[in-house]
């Protein structure tokens, strides 16, 4: 458990810093980007697996493709769901799943 909220903190931290580097990205404060953080991984358990299963027969038509669509959808569920959190566009918060995915991975290799 104790994990679990080091690696959303740090997540957290990172979604406060990416509108940065990306315009079509705006959080509004600190508790909002932990907020989109902790939304994030339980859309990314429980709704992406989902929306995977549904969309397999396009996605195998679109030699894999499809899932970047899948991915910029939950990005965008995200921004339905938290206040303080807007995204704009469809490359930017491709890229913004990207850079979480990323910062999930190493924040999780460093722990246990």
């Amino acid at each position: 458990m104790l994990n679990y909220i080091v690696r959303l903190a740090l997540v957290g931290l990172v979604v406060y810093m990416i509108p940065d580097v990306l315009s079509q990205i705006q959080v509004s404060s600190l508790t909002s980007a932990i907020i989109v953080a902790f939304v994030m991984s339980l859309l990314n358990t429980f709704v992406k697996p989902i929306l995977t299963i549904l969309s397999l027969p396009i996605t195998i038509l679109t030699l894999g493709l499809f899932y970047f669509v899948v991915t910029v959808a939950i990005v965008y569920i995200c921004d339905a769901l938290v206040g303080g959190f807007k995204v704009d566009g469809f490359l930017q918060p491709l890229i913004f799943s990207f850079i979480l995915s990323i910062v999930n991975s190493l924040v999780g290799s460093f722990q246990e």
